[in-house]
């Protein structure tokens, strides 16, 4: 109910980056639209004065570097730093709620501390860290990602086109179809066995939750991109207790970005094709430039 409630402002900080570049000609989607719809929404969650919200993609960028496999010492240096920079930023930013409250996120966690209900301000910290990094830093690469697929697929995209109630269910596939975040490790908290294997309490184990959307158990022909596929039970968001958290918003907003540019471009065509980021834990694209 409450991300619901943030569909009304969501389309309308869409419609306002849309409107910055009608007319314009040809434009990268990172910049423009991908990367300022979900920090601009998390921002406002979280109180963050418009002034400073530049600030906040560079911050995750470099924090989330030190989710890749062996990361380098200056990937690892540049988390570090922005880890600090962002922590202190926080820490300056509830002084003020504290002084002057609002109506956003940090103005409720201060209060929380205040009250002594088992909230520490690293806590809070911590807390509005992983909010802006999973908050918007998925849904930049599943917004790429997504177009990607659908111009390497130009019969599902004039499909989708043609009837845009496809949307809930496009969004799903595309999902599925490349995972914005392939793998994440998990430790063993009891022993068990998988296909003869045993696996032993405290074992560190990569699950490969790319692998588990192409699974040709559970998806028929799981390398077909169908806009209509029901069920469609991917990964993409987790499962169990790992479920995340921001999936309704992630969902809500991708709904509203890709309806809205097809309604407003449908002629929205690729200049180039893409390169991929040297990752594998965080799958993204460098840019996407295209033309209305």
């Amino acid at each position: 109910r409450f991300v619901e409630a943030l569909r009304p402002r969501v389309q309308a900080i869409f419609d306002g980056l849309l409107d910055e570049i009608t007319g314009a000609g040809e434009f990268d989607m990172l910049p423009t639209l991908a990367e300022p719809l979900p920090v601009i929404v998390i921002a406002e969650m979280l109180g963050v004065p418009d002034a400073d919200h530049h600030l906040l993609r560079p911050w995750s960028a470099d924090i989330v570097k030190m989710y890749e496999l062996s990361p380098s010492t200056s990937a690892q240096h540049d988390a570090v730093r922005a880890s600090i920079e962002f922590s202190d930023y926080l820490r300056g930013l509830a002084l003020e709620r504290r002084r002057r409250p609002g109506e956003d996120l940090i103005s409720a966690l201060v209060q929380v501390i205040e009250q002594g209900e088992m909230l520490t301000e690293d806590e809070l910290v911590g807390t509005c860290v992983l909010l802006l990094n999973a908050g918007h830093e998925a849904t930049v690469n599943s917004t790429l990602l997504g177009w990607w697929a659908l111009f390497r697929h130009p019969d599902r995209l004039k499909e989708l086109r043609a009837d845009p109630s496809l949307l809930p269910t496009a969004i799903e596939e595309l999902l599925r179809y490349q995972t914005p975040l392939p793998m994440f490790e998990r430790w063993v908290l009891e022993p068990f066995e998988l296909h003869g294997v045993a696996i032993p309490r405290g074992a560190e184990l990569g699950l490969l939750f790319d692998s588990a959307n192409r699974d040709p158990e559970v998806f028929e022909h799981p390398d077909e991109l169908r806009l209509d596929r029901k069920p469609n039970p991917h990964l993409t968001f987790g499962a169990g207790i790992h479920f995340c958290l921001g999936a309704p918003l992630g969902r809500m907003e991708l709904q509203i970005s890709f309806g809205t540019m097809l309604e407003r471009f449908p002629n929205l065509e690729l200049v180039e094709e893409p390169a991929f980021r040297p990752n594998y834990v965080i799958r993204g694209l460098e840019g996407l430039r295209v033309s209305p």
